[in-house]
């Protein structure tokens, strides 16, 4: 019998570990680094600030949406990507509390 996510962890331990997996590269952490440092969103090329491949930041800035830490915008020819503020801090507070 299997069981079902939902029933076997709270809420909170699930959105803990959505966070912890996507921190869990480097470049998403210098991604996350870089843009929490920015005063208001980034536009700009992040490949050629961070020396990654665009494929490949792509696929980092996917994850880091999917896990709701940053939220983009893309309006041709611009994109403009920002921290997602408040689960930013429901991030902070859940890893602070595993890792008392």
């Amino acid at each position: 019998m299997k069981t079902n996510k939902e029933n076997q962890f709270t809420s909170l331990q699930v959105d803990t570990a959505r966070f912890a997996k996507a921190l869990s590269h480097p470049a998403r952490v210098a991604i996350l680094e870089l843009l929490n440092s920015q005063s208001c969103c980034y536009h700009g090329n992040m490949a050629d600030e961070l020396s990654i491949a665009k494929s490949t930041l792509s696929q980092h800035l996917n994850e880091l949406k999917e896990a709701g830490l940053i939220q983009g915008t893309i309006t041709a020819p611009s994109v403009k990507y920002c921290i997602n503020r408040e689960n930013w801090a429901l991030a902070k507070y859940l890893l602070g509390n595993l890792l008392k």
